[in-house]
């Protein structure tokens, strides 16, 4: 395997966790014994978090990603 499939099978591996970490976490809210709305504003709490999360690591891997390829065009004396 090369490196970037390492790279790409770690990224598929960490979405899983957090996909079945999502996905446990709405069930137990679903099946909890609380008031319709209590939930219903806990889940929209809890997606607005992840989006927030979600937005953040995306911002990071754009980063990233520019900050090595100004440094593979710095090496590559272009």
């Amino acid at each position: 395997m090369s490196q970037s499939d390492d790279k790409n099978a770690l990224v598929y591996l960490l979405a899983g966790f957090g996909l079945g970490a999502l996905l446990g976490a709405v069930a137990g809210l679903l099946f909890a014994p609380k008031a319709g709305t209590d939930t219903q504003h806990e889940i929209a709490d809890r997606l607005k978090e992840l989006k927030g999360k979600g937005e953040e690591w995306l911002a990071e891997q754009k980063a990233k990603k520019q900050t090595a390829a100004l440094e593979a065009e710095d090496s590559s004396g272009a």
